[in-house]
């Protein structure tokens, strides 16, 4: 995942640049970079951030980052903005993206004499590729367009131009853009919370595949209209999201809260409290709390001065560190105690089973677990959805196999909670984790408590509908 910040100005912009990107640092740990320009004069930085936060990293370039507009970006894989020169004139672009067809794409720009420059993740850099692909197109437009009909997944991006960002949101609006105004100052950016604390306000949610560019004179100019299909990925505000943020105009964290109200509503276990699993439990076990009327209190608890989301890291052991290692059991709160924790999904099962032992290890009596969502029965081919690469690495798809006798069959009857197939898998899953229940959320509770149409939602990892192309 990535998420990116944009600022159009009629003053020096980084201070702006600087806090807003870094706003967006829970969506990714791996590399971040900013660009900005001074009239014709470029300016760019971009750092590991692997090893060390944002701010840090990026404080001693301020003093040379000139100019009054800029983008910023905060990525998971590889190295942005990209900077080029080409037809189109100089451009900075940043993306938040996934590009499942890299290779084909990239044979194409060898062939039409184009060259690659950045090498720096051991494969063509997405994000270059995005540009020379523009750099096709006789102008911004038609380069994006070329974007959008040509890549295979999804690809948001902020183009940095000498005069404003041009801001192009994913033709089925997966990933969001939304532009905040403050005065003549505009700031466009993934995530709306990024721009609370600098004064701005949400003004506008840009469209599925809608193009538009940002300039302090010109304000906000449509240059392609938005699509008619909208299907934004649900797991934003399932996960993704930090709870603030505001996707289509709807709040995270009431999402979240729904989710487990609905749960909880109907859920007929006795325990003494429920608890979350930090962070992205926490909205989801308010709720829960509201619906079934038991007590909330905190049975775990995040160390978050020093750890990151354990999503991140690139391999299986690191991730199970940063899972062991940022929550902290609370003995006292569950000594004894029949508990409920929410978490918001199970993706290899790893974290959560361990997790749950160390719940027992601390002296609960019985752990029931609640998942926000659907069991993950695809892996996501639009936003790099955890680290996962292949169906396999879910352990719904293991467990199905096994089930199955070795082979992937009848998926829609494992996708459907009214069926014995379902009950099964959710029965192998719970044994696996090792809790006393395990209950997840359905689709239609997704849709329900998001509040927009199914048709319009991303559902692909739990039943592969999608509008789009893969």
């Amino acid at each position: 995942m990535s998420g990116f910040f944009g600022v159009v100005s009629d003053h020096p912009c980084i201070t702006d640049l600087f806090y807003g990107t870094d706003y967006h640092s829970h969506l990714g740990t791996k590399r971040a970079g900013l660009a900005t320009f001074d009239g014709q004069n470029a300016h760019q930085n971009i750092h590991n951030i692997q090893n060390a936060h944002f701010r840090p990293k990026f404080a001693k370039d301020l003093a040379e980052m000139e100019g009054n507009v800029g983008v910023g970006v905060i990525s998971d894989t590889e190295a942005q903005p990209v900077m080029v020169n080409s037809h189109l004139g100089r451009f900075a672009v940043a993306t938040v993206a996934r590009i499942n067809n890299v290779d084909e794409l990239e044979q194409d720009c060898l062939r039409r004499h184009q060259q690659f420059t950045d090498l720096s993740i051991g494969r063509t850099n997405p994000t270059e590729l995005v540009a020379l692909l523009i750099s096709q197109g006789k102008d911004f437009v038609e380069g994006i367009e070329n974007v959008y009909s040509r890549v295979k997944g999804s690809c948001s991006m902020l183009i940095l131009t000498p005069d404003g960002v041009i801001a192009a949101r994913d033709r089925y609006g997966r990933t969001p853009i939304v532009i905040g105004r403050r005065g003549n100052d505009y700031a466009l950016a993934s995530e709306s919370h990024s721009y609370v604390n600098l004064g701005f306000e949400t003004c506008r949610f840009v469209g599925p595949g809608e193009i538009v560019k940002v300039t302090v004179e010109g304000g906000i100019k449509v240059l392609r209209p938005a699509e008619e299909k909208l299907q934004i990925c649900s797991f934003l505000w399932i996960y993704y999201g930090y709870p603030c943020t505001e996707y289509e105009g709807i709040n995270t964290e009431e999402v979240r809260y729904e989710l487990g109200r609905l749960m909880g509503r109907r859920d007929d276990v006795e325990a003494d409290f429920v608890s979350p699993i930090p962070d992205s439990g926490i909205g989801m076990a308010l709720g829960y709390s509201n619906g079934r009327q038991i007590p909330y209190k905190r049975g775990l608890l995040k160390y978050t001065p020093t750890w990151s989301r354990s999503f991140m890291p690139v391999n299986q052991a690191d991730r199970a560190l940063v899972a062991r290692m940022k929550l902290i059991p609370s003995r006292a709160v569950l000594q004894g105690k029949e508990v409920v924790f929410c978490d918001d999904s199970i993706v290899r099962g790893t974290q959560l089973r361990d997790n749950v032992k160390m719940l027992y290890d601390y002296g609960a009596k019985k752990v029931h677990v609640r998942i926000s969502c659907p069991p993950l029965v695809h892996g996501c081919g639009f936003l790099n959805f955890s680290a996962s690469k292949t169906d396999r690495e879910l352990i719904t798809r293991r467990v199905i196999e096994e089930l199955e006798g070795g082979e992937v069959r009848r998926l829609e009857a494992y996708q459907d909670a009214t069926t014995p197939e379902y009950g099964r898998m959710v029965e192998v899953i719970r044994q696996h984790i090792g809790v006393d229940t395990l209950r997840f959320n359905t689709v239609d509770d997704v849709c329900a408590a998001v509040g927009l149409p199914r048709q319009q939602l991303c559902l692909h990892c739990f039943d592969a509908s999608s509008c789009g192309d893969k």
